[in-house]
């Protein structure tokens, strides 16, 4: 169909070409969440040097002798417009990739939201505790309007962004149906898993192109919090983020195919039976079995079933 156009609006097929994408990793410590963004940030710049916003007091440049990347050290007052301003100097230089690490401190770091929130209630309210309740809404307000412009310059950055974020395990209080006595469980999220939740405004995550939580217990493998249908297929089960992740995402992203995924083999799933350290990488491993089991032949079958009892018993041991 020909473009359609008008005074004041134009109508064009889509095609899927130059989209920016970016991308949530939530974590706690020893999740691996700044080296799977390192690795991601370098398969979806293709070879050219990427851009680090650093808040961790200089933490990325830990891996300066493995990627390559430009550092800019972000410091307090951690306000959205001082994140806003630091992502869009590194657009305006022509980064392919701009990895911020860490946002989480733009909600709950010094000067974040949660900061002027309460300079607002102080602002407010001063130490009049009744009116201080009275006014605690209305003194997120502003804080909430500076969180939503960042996200909106955000959304129109030229260069992907992945955007790391702490996590923290959170439990509740809640009563057993079988004998009514209150127990302790990991709280539930809709972004959150097992309890570990990441450190954000709630709706940070669903803003995104994609989001993923990252624990300890697999560090680097990605659980989503957010996934589109056509971003699914670009994913392996079980497989920790990497470089030709972000290639296939580049591709994606450029309107492109993708990048073909290394195939399986039983032969690599025996290796990762053995060297097998968590329930949840069992559980992918698995899933990677079922798939393969069709097409298997010879002793095979019986080869990957006795890794995989091996493995399941290894983690059983205590």
């Amino acid at each position: 169909m020909a473009t359609v156009s008008s005074p004041a609006f134009a109508f064009a097929p889509a095609v899927r070409e130059k989209i920016p994408l970016i991308i949530g990793l939530a974590g706690g410590t020893g999740s691996g969440k700044t080296k799977s963004a390192m690795r991601l940030a370098s398969g979806l710049a293709g070879g050219k040097r990427f851009a680090v916003v650093d808040t961790e007091a200089a933490r990325a440049k830990h891996y300066g002798d493995q990627h390559a990347f430009d550092h800019g050290d972000l410091q307090p007052p951690f306000t959205p417009a001082r994140y806003t301003e630091a992502i869009l100097a590194a657009d305006a230089a022509h980064y392919p990739v701009i990895v911020v690490d860490s946002c989480s401190h733009e909600w709950a770091g010094e000067g974040g939201c949660l900061d002027q929130q309460e300079q607002e209630l102080q602002r407010m309210a001063g130490e009049d505790w009744k009116k201080r309740e009275a006014c605690r809404m209305a003194a997120w307000i502003a804080p909430k309007m500076a969180h939503k412009k960042m996200v909106q310059r955000l959304l129109q950055v030229r260069a992907h962004l992945i955007l790391c974020m702490r996590a923290e395990e959170k439990v509740a209080m809640v009563r057993d149906p079988a004998d009514g006595k209150m127990k302790i469980v990991p709280k539930a999220s809709p972004t959150g898993l097992d309890g570990w939740i990441p450190i954000c405004e709630k709706s940070l995550p669903f803003e995104l192109t994609a989001s993923f939580l990252l624990l300890a217990d697999a560090p680097g493998v990605p659980r989503p919090i957010k996934l589109y249908e056509q971003h699914r297929a670009l994913l392996k089960d079980g497989a920790p983020i990497d470089e030709q992740l972000g290639e296939r995402l580049a591709a994606w992203a450029a309107g492109g195919a993708p990048a073909t995924m290394a195939v399986d083999t039983p032969e690599k799933l025996l290796e990762e039976y053995s060297k097998c350290s968590s329930r949840n990488a069992w559980e992918a491993l698995e899933k990677r079995r079922a798939a393969l089991w069709a097409t298997a032949k010879g002793n095979i079958k019986q080869r990957l079933k006795d890794a995989s009892d091996t493995a399941a018993d290894r983690l059983r041991s205590p």
